[in-house]
């Protein structure tokens, strides 16, 4: 194998996923993705912690839009108005994304540490968009029950979009889930 692994991360990710779905996670190991992706151990470990984290690779970056949409809107924005544009910069990024998505979705859903390690990264976009807010000027609790809510309207979104049969795109599902979020807070 040469010293320098063009695209090698890219190449762990999908080694992972695909081994995952065909031997479930638990029953694979980081030597056998590094074999899969044509790369050694060593350059797994130089790319990801764990092998859990090649399925949250993006997670940091997914929480920077997040706070950047944030960050960017308008001044005069309600808190609930923030988020929704917060949901909609961040559904572009799973433009094209879906089968990859939906293969990520089904490992997770079968396998309760790696449903806890989608939680624990859950919680920390949620107080990284909970600060975001704060430092808009939003006092609490709206800032944390506003996240909260985005979040859970994410979550919903992203459920309906990775499920067996949909094929709308992420934004509409997202935008579904915000009117009913807010008919529900309504009382209607």
């Amino acid at each position: 194998m040469s010293r320098w692994e063009p695209n090698a991360r890219e190449r762990l990710a999908k080694a992972a996923l695909e081994l995952y779905s065909e031997r479930g996670y638990e029953r694979t190991t980081v030597a056998e993705i590094a074999k899969r992706a044509g790369l050694t151990e060593r350059t797994f470990f130089r790319h990801y912690a764990d092998k859990r984290e090649v399925l949250f690779d993006g997670s940091n970056h997914l929480q920077d839009l997040f706070v950047k949409a944030v960050n960017d809107a308008p001044e005069s924005a309600a808190p609930i108005d923030i988020v929704a544009a917060a949901l909609e910069a961040v559904s572009e990024v799973f433009v094209d994304r879906r089968a990859f998505a939906r293969k990520r979705q089904a490992v997770i859903t079968a396998n309760a540490e790696l449903q806890e390690r989608e939680l624990i990264k859950l919680a920390a976009l949620s107080a990284a968009l909970t600060d975001a807010l704060r430092r808009r000027g939003i006092a609490e609790p709206a800032a944390s029950l506003t996240a909260e809510a985005g979040l859970a309207v994410f979550r919903i979104g992203f459920e309906r979009w990775v499920a067996p049969g949909e094929e709308r795109p992420m934004w509409p599902l997202m935008r579904e889930a915000l009117a009913a979020l807010r008919t529900v807070a309504a009382g209607a």
